[in-house]
């Protein structure tokens, strides 16, 4: 395998930024890639957002995990552990009977002891597991985050019960609990619980009844907003996006064959797990701050990844972060003082980005 291309250093050697990385199942080393040159060029991460395989590389990524490592662990990871159903669910009418009885064929709980165990491994010493080691400090004291912006980390999930969106830390209190008692491999849990794939998370809400989740993709697979300023103020560094499909005047997308009803759903959760925001994407500012890998060629659920698979994924990160920093043919350098210029020009109505 050869060895990723090195990049030459960058005067200005530390870059604040947060991220909102877009969820897609097995396509996650493809963000681990796009993470690496960020980490190369200087960028420091400052807060993630994200759903599913985006939440999960956050909580790596939040924990101080280099980026370099991220995407050694993801790499070696085997994926087909993550299919944890009964041996029954082996068969397709297994599959079909385990999605009758508990609306999702696999259990999950592999991804749960698999990130507590990437993040006990190799995240900072002395964490807690909660939202608690997350909490964001301002580098201005006078700055007072609220909401989503008051953590590091940003995980949606998809509340079927309530119908709508959960971000947390942030709606801990939804659930009759708090940010500090919430622990971060749950959260992301549930955002991974693509629909039929993976048996939905059972909370119970602030009441005492039951809440089933899902995976935050359901209802915004890109939540590119979540750290943008309101108040029409400049932001002081970027949010960069980074999204798991082709730019939006390409073809988004995978043809799926439709033969029956396990076919369609599983061509549903790709479809919707592939490009649920596009309507956010269509809006030149997100375009303008998003760097588009094209993962077409794999699947979300595409559990037995090949390594032919899992090096494209990677090379296909790695080169899209490239060209978005230093541009190409059709796509100019970013240029952050020139985003600003253009989208933040102090019209609040562009809703437009970072944490100011």
């Amino acid at each position: 395998m050869t060895s990723p291309q090195q990049l030459p250093p960058v005067p200005d050697p530390v870059h604040r930024v947060d991220l909102v990385m877009e969820g897609g199942g097995v396509k996650g080393i493809a963000l681990a890639g796009a993470l690496e040159v960020l980490e190369e060029r200087g960028y420091t991460v400052n807060r993630v957002a994200g759903s599913s395989a985006g939440s999960l590389a956050g909580a790596l990524a939040t924990a101080g995990i280099p980026a370099r490592t991220i995407v050694e662990i993801l790499r070696a990871t085997d994926y087909r552990r993550f299919e944890d159903g009964p041996w029954w669910t082996r068969w397709l009418p297994g599959k079909a009977l385990s999605i009758l009885l508990h609306n999702g064929i696999h259990r999950g709980t592999y991804v749960m002891d698999w990130l507590e165990e990437q993040l006990d491994t190799h995240g900072a010493p002395g964490r807690t597991g909660t939202f608690a080691d997350l909490r964001y400090v301002d580098p201005d004291p006078d700055h007072h985050p609220e909401g989503s912006a008051r953590f590091r980390l940003v995980v949606t999930a998809s509340d079927l019960t309530a119908g709508r969106l959960r971000h947390l830390p942030t709606d801990a209190e939804a659930f009759g609990t708090t940010p500090e008692r919430l622990r971060v491999v749950e959260t992301v849990r549930a955002s991974t619980s693509i629909p039929l794939f993976f048996r939905p998370v059972r909370w119970k809400n602030a009441a005492g009844r039951p809440a089933v989740l899902v995976d935050g993709g359901l209802l915004s697979n890109f939540p590119v907003s979540v750290f943008d300023r309101t108040d029409g103020e400049p932001p002081r560094w970027p949010t960069f996006g980074i999204k798991l499909s082709a730019r939006p005047d390409a073809d988004f997308g995978v043809r799926n064959r439709i033969r029956g009803p396990l076919s369609f759903g599983k061509a549903m959760v790709d479809t919707v797990t592939g490009f649920y925001d596009r309507m956010h994407i269509d809006s030149s500012h997100s375009v303008a701050r998003t760097i588009f890998i094209d993962t077409a060629a794999v699947r979300p659920t595409e559990f037995d990844l090949s390594d032919a698979d899992r090096e494209l994924l990677y090379r296909k990160g790695r080169t899209a972060a490239i060209d978005f920093l230093d541009g190409k043919e059709g796509q100019p350098a970013w240029d952050f003082a020139a985003y600003t210029a253009r989208f933040r020009t102090g019209t609040a109505g562009t809703g437009e980005d970072p944490r100011g």
